[in-house]
This record gives C-alpha cells, sequence and structure tokens, in this order.
C-alpha cells in the first residue's frame, strides 16, 4: 500500500505516528521528506564513508577520474581531430564540461540502482522511499566540489581569470542535479522490477555523453538542429558553465529554458510516477 506520514502530539506530550495511504495520484507528501532529513543526511554519509572507506587512494578518485578523460579527449579530439575550443584552452576548455556531466552521470547511475542496493533497508523500515534517490543525487556532490578546486588550478595555469560570473555554477549544478533525480525517479522503480536497468544506465549515459558539447562547443552544431539538441538538458547546463567559468560570450538561454521545461515535466510525472510505485517496492525487491 502506498503511504504517507502524518505525526500529531497526542495527550501526554506524547508523538504518534499515523501511516495511512495516499489520497490520489498528486499526493505526493513532500513533507515526510522533511521530517526525515536526518535520515537523508545519514544515508548520504554512508554512500560517500562507503566508496572511499576501502579504496587505496580514496577521494583521489574525484580527481584521477575527470583528469585522465579530459587527458583523452585533449589527446584524441584536441590534437588529432582538431576540434575548436572558442578560443579556450582545450585541456580546460574539456574540463569544464567533464565535470557537470561527471556529476550528472554519476548522480543518475546512484540514483536509478539506489533501491535495489537498498533493498534490506527498503524491506525492514518505513521512510519516504524518496528519501533513498535524493541521497544518491547528493552525495556526488563532494567529488565534483573537489574536482571543481583542481578545475581552479588548471585555470591558474593557463592564466584564466574567473569573475562574478563563477557563482552561476551552484544553480547550473543544481540543475543537472535536478535532472539525476528526475530520470532516478522514473529508473529506479523500473530496476525493481527488472534488474537489466543497471546494465543499461552506463550504455545510455555514454551516448549521452557524446550527444552533449563536451568535447565541442555548441557552435559546431548547425542552428536548424539546435532547438532539437537542446532538448538534452545538459546542453544548455554545460554551455552555461562554461560562460559561468570563462567569463566569455553569454549563455544560451534557449538552450537553458528548453533544458529546465524538459526538466520540470520529467521531475514532476516522476515524482507521480515514484509514489504511485512505491506501495509494492518492499514486496517486489
Amino acid at each position: 500500500m502506498n503511504t504517507t506520514v502524518e505525526q500529531a502530539l497526542g495527550t501526554g506530550a506524547q508523538r504518534q505516528t499515523i501511516i495511512r495511504p495516499s489520497r490520489g495520484l498528486f499526493d505526493l507528501d513532500l513533507g515526510a521528506v522533511w521530517q526525515y532529513r536526518e535520515l537523508l543526511h545519514t544515508l548520504m554519509m554512508r554512500d560517500i564513508q562507503v566508496l572511499y572507506k576501502q579504496a587505496a587512494l580514496g577521494a583521489a578518485w574525484a580527481i584521477i577520474q575527470p583528469i585522465f578523460a579530459v587527458a583523452v579527449f585533449t589527446i584524441v579530439f584536441g590534437n588529432f581531430a582538431k576540434m575548436p575550443s572558442d578560443g579556450i584552452p582545450y585541456p580546460i576548455f574539456a574540463f569544464a564540461a567533464v565535470l557537470p556531466w561527471t556529476y550528472f552521470a554519476e548522480a543518475t547511475r546512484r540514483a536509478a540502482t539506489g533501491l535495489v542496493d537498498d533493498a534490506d533497508l527498503v524491506r525492514k523500515v518505513y521512510f519516504p522511499r524518496l528519501i533513498i534517490p535524493l541521497a544518491k543525487v547528493t552525495a556526488p556532490l563532494l567529488d565534483f566540489a573537489i574536482a571543481f578546486c583542481v578545475l581552479l588550478v588548471l585555470m591558474a595555469f593557463y592564466g584564466v581569470v574567473p569573475s562574478i560570473r563563477l557563482l552561476a555554477v551552484i544553480p547550473l549544478i543544481l540543475i543537472a542535479g535536478l535532472l539525476a533525480l528526475s530520470i532516478g525517479l522514473w529508473l529506479g522503480p523500473i530496476n525493481v522490477r527488472f534488474r537489466d536497468v543497471k546494465h543499461t544506465v552506463p550504455f545510455m549515459l555514454q551516448i549521452g555523453m557524446y550527444a552533449s558539447p563536451i568535447v565541442y562547443p555548441l557552435s559546431q552544431v548547425p542552428t536548424e538542429w539546435k532547438a532539437f539538441y537542446s532538448l538534452n538538458p545538459m546542453v544548455g547546463v554545460i554551455e552555461g558553465f562554461r560562460w559561468a567559468v570563462f567569463d566569455r560570450g553569454n549563455p544560451d538561454f534557449g538552450a537553458l529554458g528548453i533544458g529546465l521545461v524538459v526538466i520540470v515535466v520529467m521531475l514532476v510525472m516522476g515524482l507521480v510516477y515514484f509514489k504511485n510505485q512505491e506501495r509494492s517496492f518492499a514486496d517486489v525487491i
């Protein structure tokens, strides 16, 4: 049964927890997530600790992965294919796109498989299941913050001075997180029933990477295709990220606007779908 939680103070200052069925398609009970915010923090910290606890290099992996990706892109696309970089040194041009994409890809992967990964918790304890994809999307922000510091060092090395626009990175990475969450809300319940999702997600993310302006600028996309191309919300995020970091040109508000509309629709529908499927998680998982 799809359940939500109501809390009230009874006689003698005793708090009661009432578990009730949902009351309609849009009865999402998002307030319960706030009531369980401590659990959200606990799960997020657990994911961070588990990821690096038995890793020989620890948090250094947050730096190694994007650096190796950028090195390969620089050699193959910057040197051999001679991809344009809008006058920006290619290594930091690619790095500024790899950072938000790496966060988005990791957050999406974790959110899509989180319910199955935490199957024992789902079966034994009641809590808003939305906590799990939220924690999965939030935890990779630490990796992003560490790698972002490396980007700032590389910018200093190449003599690129950031401006106040750098603050725009915060809402842009938030948009990437909302996109990852919206995808996770769809794929998470599907993964509960069909375990093919964990094999499909990496493949789809690899395709999505080359369908995003990571190794090439948006200016390389033909004008007549830009509106369709911008249906990929990461297009606006990546271009906006470069604008914020390098303080050059103007962000593509068209691509960003189209992406935001897609995210909002996916997120709202994803919340409804996730909440509708929640009733069967403990039985099927």
